[in-house]
């Protein structure tokens, strides 16, 4: 959510500073060029005034001529302007640099002809600083109330377009900066806003991998989510009481049938002693009886293996499945199969030892009760670059698609199978123990016939 999140208030940002900031350098540029047109519009006021007294009729005309052209000259050698006073008819009344004519097209031809017409010109077209233009302005010499010259100006724009330049440069600086700040901004508030959805959703991973006493600590975030923390934590109090009762349940129930059980079963056998030994029905009584019990003895195993903590260690795989594979062979041998271990000399894992056994007893006891003689019960482990894996693969008959969702399920077991000793808990203990340890247990088809269980454990320490 974050990488989502916080893109999207940079990407507002940005536009917000750039809205503001274009707008902002338009008006810079157009305030410079402003400052510079007002400024020569005052010079042309001045050339105006001075033009304004000089006629063919007066003696001292040509004085005052030479002392505009002068004053031209002296103008556009310090300034490096063209500058000119130009009778209605383009001639020049005086003008420097004397090579400089009055354009017949253009800024200047359009700057003199409103000139003509008594304006003077005060919005000349903008010029940007990536555009090597001039400024021209013009105003009118007006005598006895008509217009009989025109001051022109010609203005390069080099040092305006620096200005504007160096102006944009330090708003583009000062826009880099104001998005930094709002970046860290962004960063800080993502952060504060998401840190309770973070918490939550790995104390939510926790339960859901059943660490059903994580919480959610509500003192950061909005108020919003802080409640929401809140929520959280009394759902999960909730359901960690309901668990706790159901657990508690299972194992009282199991653990207080368990004595009329035993009670029933002696009075069976004391009854036997009265009817005939080869009886059909109290040898049938007899294995129900033991069916039930080992049923009330699994479901013990599995309230206490859902309320008990892994205990994790470093360890070897190799010889603890060498070990259980020892165990089983006598049954093997007696069952006419082959129980072989195989893979890796060596294969570290964390693991609690005792789920770890206690799930391989459960796999390759079913593996062997479902392999016909003559037939191979294959035990491998090999070591992964995350899991270590030991795979029991059996040439048994193996299951259907549909089987193959269910097996692991409590009490479920195949309807091919029900004439085979078990009560349909061992494979679900073994999951609920692996489970604790971060470990895991699949299964799948062995072509062409039977059926591969992989028994799974990290190699890091989870949480770790």
């Amino acid at each position: 959510m974050r990488s989502r999140l916080l893109p999207l208030l940079i990407v507002l940002m940005a536009a917000v500073l750039l809205t503001l900031g274009f707008p902002l350098a338009i008006s810079v540029a157009a305030a410079e060029q402003q400052r510079l047109v007002i400024d020569r519009i005052d010079d042309t006021a001045r050339f105006a005034a001075l033009a304004q007294s000089i006629t063919d009729t007066s003696p001292d005309s040509e004085e005052r001529r030479r002392t505009l052209q002068t004053d031209l000259e002296l103008y556009a050698s310090v300034y490096d302007i063209r500058a000119g006073v130009f009778f209605r008819d383009d001639r020049a009344l005086a003008k420097a640099p004397g090579f400089w004519t009055l354009p017949a097209e253009g800024e200047g031809r359009t700057a003199f002809n409103e000139a003509l017409l008594g304006r003077r010109s005060h919005d000349p077209p903008q010029v940007w600083p990536w555009r090597d233009g001039r400024v021209v302005v013009a105003s009118p010499v007006v005598r006895d109330g008509d217009v009989v010259a025109v001051v022109v100006l010609d203005s390069p724009t080099g040092e305006m377009r620096s200005r504007t330049l160096r102006t944009w440069l330090f708003i583009g600086l000062g826009e880099a900066l104001a998005l930094l700040v709002a970046v860290g901004a962004a960063v800080r508030l993502t952060g504060w806003v998401l840190l309770p959805v973070r918490t939550l959703d790995a104390a939510t991973h926790d339960i859901a991998g059943g660490r059903m006493r994580s919480r959610v600590a509500a003192s950061a975030g909005p108020p919003e989510l802080r409640r929401l923390a809140r929520s959280f934590n009394e759902m999960a109090d909730n359901v960690e009481d309901v668990l706790e009762q159901q657990r508690a349940f299972v194992a009282d129930a199991s653990h207080q049938l368990r004595n009329p059980l035993a009670a029933l079963l002696l009075r069976i056998e004391l009854l036997a002693l009265e009817l005939p030994e080869d009886s059909e029905e109290i040898a049938a009584v007899r294995t129900e009886g033991k069916r039930l019990a080992r049923v009330l003895d699994d479901l013990l195993d599995l309230a206490l293996a859902e309320h008990a903590e892994a205990d994790l260690q470093l360890i070897d795989i190799v010889p603890l499945a060498a070990e259980r594979v020892a165990s089983w062979r006598p049954m093997a041998e007696r069952e006419g199969v082959r129980l072989t271990l195989d893979g890796a000399p060596a294969a570290t894992a964390w693991a609690d030892p005792v789920a770890l056994s206690s799930a391989l007893d459960a796999v390759i006891d079913n593996a062997l009760k479902f392999t016909p003689a003559g037939e191979d019960v294959v035990v491998t482990v090999a070591a992964g670059a995350l899991v270590t894996t030991v795979v029991v693969a059996d040439r048994g008959p193996g299951l259907t698609e549909a089987e193959l969702e269910r097996v692991g399920d409590r009490f479920w077991r195949s309807t091919r199978h029900q004439n085979v000793s078990g009560s349909g808990l061992g494979l679900s203990i073994s999951r609920v123990l692996l489970a604790a340890g971060g470990g895991s247990i699949a299964y799948e088809h062995h072509a062409p016939h039977g059926l591969r269980v992989t028994v799974s454990v990290p190699r890091d320490l989870p949480g770790g």
